[in-house]
């Protein structure tokens, strides 16, 4: 099972010639064999480069991590994390 949760692009100007803007998505996945157990693809590539990303198969630990991270991050610049 493959499941996409969602996907879209940072908010980095698309001109920048420093830095490039980045695809993401994120999939529930259960059919990764070496990971052994249910997990969480995060995906990220540059904008019109698909398939040339890099690819993170989180465990559900680590991805509550990474949320609870992001949450602090918005903290940090006075903004609310939702939920």
């Amino acid at each position: 099972m493959k499941k996409l949760a969602g996907y879209g692009h940072d908010d980095h100007p698309a001109d920048d010639p420093e830095k490039a803007q980045l695809a993401w998505s994120v999939v529930a996945l259960d059919d990764c064999d070496e990971c052994g157990d249910l997990r969480i693809e995060l995906t990220l590539e540059e904008v019109g480069a698909p398939g040339a990303g890099l690819v993170a198969h989180l465990s559900p630990d680590t991805a509550r991590r990474l949320r609870a991270l992001l949450a602090m991050a918005l903290e940090e610049i006075g903004e609310q994390p939702d939920g």
